[in-house]
């Protein structure tokens, strides 16, 4: 009795600080749910919510056993905010990009790195340049890109619980302002916390949470490291899933920072949709059970890299 009586006590004083072995739906619905509820009002880069967002997702890689690479998790920034064609410029506001590390286990390897991001901010009540309509009414944002961050900080958990295997070292980063001009990768790639030599692979996650009855994952960017465009082709079937998978095409979030910085890019999603970039795009329209299916492509996509001396280097690309 005073066995099971110490495991009770072990696990619930440390049991939220184990990572889990298995990305979960439940787990998912739940980040994006906080991401998207009101009271995050569209997550707009600046003020009380962008902090409030930058709490939770810190919190989150400190419940999963994730360090901060620096003493904090917070890469602060100045984003200057996009205006329309002939209204008066907004004045620049600080936000933030969160950095996790997962440390390899190889004595050379671990000095590599491969970085999975995704963008949390979205278009706050919208009306603005990058929205598609003028209804103003809080951009919930739920796959654009709530799903992203939320496989973010799942894939992350998973990863911690699989940190024996790795050889290369992980870097995951949530980062602010990507509406706004891809200004949080912008400043990363310009501020990097490790030389941008030594990243050899960035893996982006944005508007992953709509897969599709043909179950079809898009990529850009495979192309740009060895073997790329047949091992995201052959790592589909497995779970189901029908990779559509292009050498080229990095154009159009996060990655294209690093992509310009001659790093490797996957820039991964699920496809576009009506509600790109308006209030409907909420999380009843979201395929949790889909977008479990995308995170586990990802992590085997990752561990096929990390965990092994598979050949990293910088292929360019014809646009």
């Amino acid at each position: 009795m005073r066995i099971y009586f110490t495991l009770f006590c072990f696990y619930f004083l440390f049991g939220p600080l184990l990572a889990q072995e298995d990305i979960t739906t439940p787990e998912l619905k739940g980040h994006i749910a906080y991401l998207t509820a009101d009271k995050s009002s569209g997550r707009y880069p600046g003020g009380k919510v962008n902090k409030r967002i930058v709490r939770y997702i810190a919190k989150d890689f400190k419940k999963s056993g994730i360090s901060p690479f620096l003493k904090s998790y917070k890469q602060p920034f100045m984003a200057h905010l996009r205006v329309k064609k002939g209204e008066e410029p907004k004045s620049a506001v600080e936000t933030w990009n969160l950095i996790g590390f997962i440390e390899g286990n190889d004595p050379l390897l671990k000095n590599e790195y491969i970085l999975l991001g995704a963008h949390y901010d979205h278009l706050g009540m919208g009306g603005g340049p990058s929205s598609k309509s003028d209804k103003i009414g809080i951009h919930h944002g739920a796959d654009d890109n709530a799903s992203g961050t939320s496989a973010l900080l799942e894939i992350g958990e998973m990863l911690m619980a699989h940190k024996t295997e790795l050889k290369r070292s992980i870097l995951l980063v949530a980062f602010g302002a990507e509406e706004q001009g891809l200004l949080g990768s912008k400043h990363f790639t310009d501020h990097s916390v490790v030389p941008l030599s030594k990243i050899k692979l960035m893996i982006n996650m944005d508007m992953v949470g709509r897969l599709n009855d043909a179950k079809q994952v898009y990529m850009g960017g495979a192309g740009t490291f060895p073997g790329g465009v047949e091992l995201m082709k052959e790592l589909g079937p497995p779970l189901g899933l029908s990779p559509v998978v292009h050498a080229g095409s990095v154009g159009g979030s996060d990655h294209v920072s690093f992509y310009k910085k001659n790093i490797s890019v996957l820039g991964i999603h699920t496809g576009g949709h009506p509600q790109y970039h308006t209030p409907e795009d909420t999380m009843d329209l979201i395929n949790f059970d889909g977008q479990k299916q995308v995170c586990q492509y990802i992590f085997n996509t990752i561990m096929k890299v990390a965990s092994t001396s598979y050949e990293m280097k910088f292929i360019p690309q014809g646009e």
